[in-house]
């Protein structure tokens, strides 16, 4: 029996690329190289990209699906897909179609995610079998986002978000508003009122506070409101029906928990038409989980 015959079926379709949330999001120093660090935990939730994969034996990798604004060579899933064959050396490339449903600049994590499932996905259609630990670091040189979407699990992350610990988080229920405005990550690190000197926390802490969706604060979330209204506006109107609500990541999206989903379908049918709001539940492990 050859190599080729243990490979799975050609074609590997309804990949999910679920988005994350950071429950808080302290800077806690920024690293010679400019890079910042920072303490955070991930929620991963049941909102996704879908991402289609046909491999091919000629070892090009295409993308199929048009995304305005994102040429091919830049997309994360085409450099994920190229990263990942250097590393393997496969001879094997593939074609790549993307569902995309979770926005751009939103802070979920949308392009990150559809890289870590790029790499989860095709290190299991092309059979090259590299271990999570080194589809992380293939995945943190493409973006600090990426590793925990290998990682597959709800993470306390330090560094600039590789260091990763798993947290059990409560089973829960979100609404998650995008205001339809794009917040450019750049812009939030660079901004000179950024405050870069937040106190480091221990896992513990976290651990121990009896509501953990009430724990710290966004350091980002002050820098972006003040530079994008409708992202200031949004997090205003989630509060008044919870006053933990805040962003995730370096926006535009503000979220809330709920302990229910009959609660929080009710606040999304409240949402102000100008912007996009959508009832999500938590989840506890990447669906790709056991690819790696």
């Amino acid at each position: 029996m050859t190599a080729e015959t243990l490979l799975p079926p050609p074609d590997l379709r309804d990949c999910p690329a679920p988005a994350k949330l950071n429950l808080f999001l302290h800077v806690t120093g920024r690293r010679p190289d400019g890079y910042h660090t920072l303490q955070t935990v991930f929620q991963l939730v049941d909102w996704s990209d879908t991402l289609h994969f046909h491999r091919r034996d000629d070892g090009v990798i295409a993308r199929t699906t048009d995304i305005p604004g994102v040429p091919a060579d830049t997309d994360l899933v085409v450099r994920a897909a190229r990263a990942l064959q250097q590393a393997s050396g496969t001879q094997f490339g593939a074609d790549i179609a993307i569902d995309k449903q979770l926005p751009m600049g939103g802070g979920i994590g949308g392009g990150s995610s559809d890289a870590a499932t790029t790499l989860l996905a095709l290190n299991h259609l092309w059979g090259v079998r590299l271990p999570r630990a080194e589809l992380m670091r293939i995945g943190l040189s493409l973006g600090a986002d990426v590793p925990v979407f290998v990682f597959g699990q709800n993470a306390f992350a330090e560094g600039v978000g590789e260091e990763l610990t798993a947290v059990d988080l409560p089973s829960s229920w979100f609404v998650v508003i995008h205001p339809r405005q794009h917040v450019p990550t750049a812009a939030i690190f660079s901004d000179e009122r950024l405050t870069r000197d937040t106190p480091i926390s221990i896992i513990t802490d976290f651990a121990a506070c009896t509501n953990k969706f009430a724990f710290g604060r966004n350091d980002l979330q002050a820098i972006a409101t003040a530079k994008f209204g409708e992202v200031a506006r949004a997090l205003e109107w989630l509060r008044q029906y919870c006053p933990h609500a805040r962003m995730t990541g370096s926006g535009a999206c503000v979220f809330a928990r709920f302990d229910d989903q009959q609660t929080a379908q009710q606040v999304v049918e409240q949402v102000p038409s100008e912007w996009d709001g959508r009832c999500v539940s938590s989840l506890s492990h990447h669906p790709l989980a056991t690819f790696a």
